[in-house]
This record gives C-alpha cells, structure tokens and sequence, in this order.
C-alpha cells in the first residue's frame, strides 16, 4: 500500500521571524487548505514550531480533529546568523553547492538531511496519510533529494501556500505539485 505525505508550504505570512504570524489573506488561505483537504484522508499532522507554519494548518487540524505535531527539524533553514546583503544570491549559490556553508548556517545537504529524517520516520510509522507543514527553502531541498531537477528556480516559483505530494510506493517516490493545479 503506498503512503502519501503532503508537503504544504504555509500560508502568506507578516515576516520571517519565529513568531510572524499569518496575513489576514494567509488565514483564508488556512481555511482554503481545509477545503482543499476535503476529500484526503490523513491519519497525522506535523509542523514547523514557526507560528506561521502552525497557524496555516489549524484550522485543518480543528476540522479533522488531529493533533498537530510540532517538530523542530521542520523549522525553516538558516542560510546565516550574520546579516547577508546579497542573501539572494548566496542562496541561489547553496542550490549549485550543496556543500555550501555560511557563517551560523546550515549547507544545502545538512537542511535536506534534517528534513529527510522527518520523512523517514513517517515512513516507518503506520501513518499512511500525512500532511507536513514546513517552509519554502526546506521543502525545495526535500524535493531536490527526490527530484534533482528541483532547483532555485523552482524555489522562486513556490506560492504561499504550496502543496506537494510525495507518493511512497517499492518502486520509489512519485512527486507531483497539487496546489498549482487547481489555483
């Protein structure tokens, strides 16, 4: 039987720190999401501890009734702890160099491992149906492990919100972009 996980990006947010909290067009966003989901079955919920990340799936979770589980490893990639001018363009760096290090931040490789670990403990789970909120450049590294073609440009292209599906099966994993399709 294959398993499903559901990538979803949060919803529009005021900013990047921990505690931004959600727009007031990312918290219709949220509630599209409970729409969206209308018709898929999910047995787990697990999020980035970020506010805006909680906040974008609550709504879902109040609806189907299941917990949220916050986990640390989905917490948004930290590029640097210094502030980066041309942080653009570093980060467009760290997609061509993995290995790519700044000062008090993670690699490429070090972010996608993180990210990776949640996903194969999912899979170890009985959870056979589970939608995972993180953010935009963690979520680009975990579908860059799946398909190497995911690249910055693919990162630019993300929206707020975003949903992807990663379809388990012994032949490997499918993606497939979902929220694009319908928006």
């Amino acid at each position: 039987m294959p398993k499903k996980i559901y990538v979803v990006r949060h919803c529009e947010a005021q900013g990047q720190p921990f505690e931004s909290p959600l727009t007031e067009k990312g918290l219709s966003q949220a509630k599209d999401l409970v729409q969206f989901f209308s018709n898929t079955e999910i047995d787990r919920i697990i999020s980035s501890p970020f506010l805006r990340a909680i906040q974008s799936i609550e709504p879902l979770s109040k609806k189907r009734n299941i917990e949220i589980e916050k986990d640390e490893r989905l917490s948004e990639r930290i590029l640097s702890t210094k502030d980066l001018p041309d942080w653009y363009e570093k980060l467009q760096e760290t997609f061509k160099d993995l290995e790519l290090k700044f000062e008090g931040g993670e690699s490429s490789q070090e972010a996608m491992h993180r990210i990776v670990n949640v996903v194969e403990e999912v899979l170890a789970s009985g959870s056979e149906n589970t939608v995972m909120v993180s953010h935009g450049n963690i979520i680009s590294l975990l579908l860059k492990k799946y398909n190497r073609d995911f690249d910055f440009e693919c990162w630019r292209n993300l929206s707020n919100p975003d949903v992807f599906e990663l379809t388990i099966t012994q032949d490997g994993v499918h993606l497939a972009r979902l929220w694009e399709e319908i928006h």
